[in-house]
């Protein structure tokens, strides 16, 4: 079978149908997952053939709800067509895209038109849309829920684009006025300025120059304030790429008084520790910071413990030049990290080892995605009904990542020469096989998701 492919029936020694791994044939009809049957062998006549994948596992398509795409306005740095690629040689079938850092930002009504008109037709896996909140943008926020968005993203301190500016606690009471009764959900980037002393003579070639100054007390800070409004005003709120463990008791402590708050981390701050990061290796840099060993080890262990919902790969590309890796120089380089293609195969290599099973895989990187942005009607799981999404990857086949086996526009990432376990072998997106074996479908098979569309359908 050909990528471009309509599927009508998978079948496979190990399909992840809730939370076990059994021998299973999925049947497919009009893009929909018609019925899982327990006995691959059994005889079932399709309208189609049966993409038969051995003993791959199948398991639903995952949800990756923070990438930067950066289109329209700044797509030297990525674009629709070469993100959606990456994400579907990935496993990646559905990718919710930041309102930053595309020229426009998703801050106004006419600026998701714009966003949307950009992405149509581009789109080899679907895509839906986080609006923004700046200053003074509060009346915005009603009309973009109407129109489809799947909620809201904010900075608290300076977002890198000056066209993205950071709300101060005044803005966000009336952000969180405008968005109470509407089940929208409020993303937040959790770091404040805290004043803290410099070193005249630090190296800025050194990671641990900028690890210093971006402090735990930052992130713990900003996730004190965000338990307050949540509390305050009930209106969903949800902590992005927590990289500092010493939060997550303020995390817990509010979700036990009736917060209604979740929690993201990324693959990066799950694999890559400060202590490994070489001398201008600025590839390494973003915001919150990798830090260290024992960090990362707590951050594990509340993932184990449900204290942390889900894991994201936050793609964050940029231009080469922007990373300044002739100088070397942490502080000014770009922060961000490039990762959407790797995600499940990064996270499999690091929790395989600690024993985390293909079912939390499952609940981890699609049920939990699929929750936040309100698309677990159709998206995150093997059940009849939802959308054919599927991901067929091979858990224990290594690889490397070569520049020429990375999709998405610029190649630059710390990953580079690292060996991972886990090879995605195909994507299916609707009942289209748009990724297998390396070929992708010659044309994009995605769609726009606009929530109030999908919400709609499933009132019906």
């Amino acid at each position: 079978m050909e990528a471009g492919s309509t599927v009508s029936a998978v079948r496979s020694q190990r399909v992840v149908v809730e939370d076990e791994i059994r021998p299973a044939l999925i049947t497919i009809r009009d893009g929909k997952i018609q019925k899982i049957l327990p006995d691959p062998g059994a005889t079932l006549h399709t309208a189609g053939e049966v993409l038969d994948v051995g003993n791959c596992v199948v398991m639903p398509g995952i949800v990756d709800c923070h990438v930067h795409v950066n289109e329209p306005g700044r797509t030297a740095w990525e674009g629709y067509r070469t993100a959606t690629r990456a994400a579907a040689a990935g496993g990646v079938t559905t990718i919710v895209d930041m309102p930053l850092n595309s020229i426009p930002p998703t801050t106004t009504l006419v600026n998701f038109h714009e966003k949307l008109q950009a992405a149509t037709g581009q789109c080899y896996v679907d895509t839906s849309f986080w609006g923004g909140v700046i200053p003074g943008n509060q009346l915005e926020l009603r009309p973009m829920v109407q129109a489809g968005v799947a909620g809201f993203k904010c900075f608290l301190i300076h977002s890198g684009v000056d066209e993205f500016p950071h709300v101060r606690d005044t803005d966000l009471h009336s952000v969180m006025r405008q968005l109470q009764g509407t089940e929208s959900v409020l993303l937040f980037h959790a770091e404040k300025e805290v004043l803290q002393p410099q070193a005249d003579n630090d190296d800025p070639c050194e990671y641990s120059t900028f690890l210093r100054s971006r402090p735990d007390v930052m992130e713990i800070e900003a996730i004190h304030m965000v338990t307050e409004l949540c509390l305050q005003y009930q209106v969903r709120c949800h902590i992005v790429h927590l990289s500092s463990a010493q939060s997550l008791e303020l995390i817990q402590t509010a979700r036990q008084a009736g917060a209604p708050l979740t929690v993201e981390t990324t693959h990066h701050y799950l694999t890559l520790s400060a202590e490994d990061v070489p001398s201008g290796a600025t590839q390494f840099k973003c915001c919150p910071p990798i830090r260290g060993k024992a960090n990362q080890e707590q951050l594990w262990s509340a993932l184990r413990a449900g204290d942390i919902d889900m894991v994201v790969s936050d793609h964050s590309p940029c231009t080469p030049n922007l990373k300044h890796l002739d100088r070397g120089d942490f502080t000014q380089a770009w922060g961000g990290i490039s990762s959407l293609q790797f995600g499940l195969p990064l996270f499999w290599s690091s929790a395989c080892k600690r024993g985390f099973s293909i079912p939390e895989v499952v609940r981890l990187l699609c049920k939990k995605p699929a929750q936040l942005c309100r698309l677990d009607n159709k998206k995150g799981s093997l059940t009849p009904g939802h959308d054919a999404d599927l991901v067929i990857w091979d858990p224990e086949k290594e690889f490397t990542v070569k520049e020429e086996n990375i999709h998405h526009k610029n190649k630059l990432t710390p990953y580079l020469g690292f060996t991972l376990l886990g090879e995605v072998r195909g994507s299916i997106v609707r009942g289209k096989l748009v990724y297998f074996n390396g070929s992708f479908s010659s044309q994009p098979l995605g769609q726009c998701l606009l929530l109030n569309n999908i919400l709609a359908q499933a009132a019906l």
